[in-house]
Order: C-alpha cells, then sequence, then structure tokens
C-alpha cells in the first residue's frame, strides 16, 4: 500500500487568520487519520523554478485511500469553512512511491 499525501499551496490568502484557525481545526481531524504534519504554514518555502513563495502544507497519511478519505470527510468539510471565500489553494492529494 502506498503513502498518501496532501500537497497544499496557499495563492492567495487576504486573512492569515482564517489559515491559522483552519490549521487549529485540521490537527484533531489529522489526528483522527493518523495522518502527519511534514510542512506547517509556518515552514520555511524557497522557491525554485517557476515556483513561488507561498504558504505551503504537506500532509503524510498511511494510505493514499486515506488521504483521499480524510479530504472527503464532513470533518474536513466543515473546516473548509473557516477559510472563507477568500482564500485560494492549489490543493492536490498525491500517492506516494
Amino acid at each position: 500500500m502506498q503513502k498518501g499525501y496532501w500537497l497544499v499551496a496557499y495563492r492567495k490568502v487576504p486573512d492569515m487568520a482564517r489559515v491559522k484557525e483552519y490549521s487549529a481545526l485540521l490537527m484533531p481531524v489529522l489526528d483522527k487519520f493518523g495522518a502527519r504534519l511534514l510542512v506547517s504554514p509556518a515552514s520555511v518555502v524557497t522557491a525554485e523554478e517557476a515556483g513561488a513563495e507561498q504558504t505551503t502544507i504537506v500532509v503524510e497519511f498511511d494510505r493514499y485511500e486515506i488521504a483521499l478519505a480524510a479530504y472527503q470527510s464532513d470533518d474536513h468539510k466543515k473546516m473548509l469553512a473557516a477559510l472563507g471565500s477568500g482564500v485560494e489553494r492549489d490543493f492536490r492529494i498525491a500517492e506516494g512511491v
């Protein structure tokens, strides 16, 4: 079974307080799914090539299917309300090798 990852880059954040609120709500949900936060919103990001220095989060799950289930869960859907409509993210769920 391959691990699963959430790879999230915040392109537009009009109110960083909303991201912090979402992050605080995120930890209990990640714990519920046995996930590990590998890169936090406070981590340093260095952009290379066509990249942009954006707030970035990386989360590891034991299996890809668990990463999908966590994203689609009612708990996560409720947390999305904390972000509000102004936040724009590039959210990817990837299978590890």
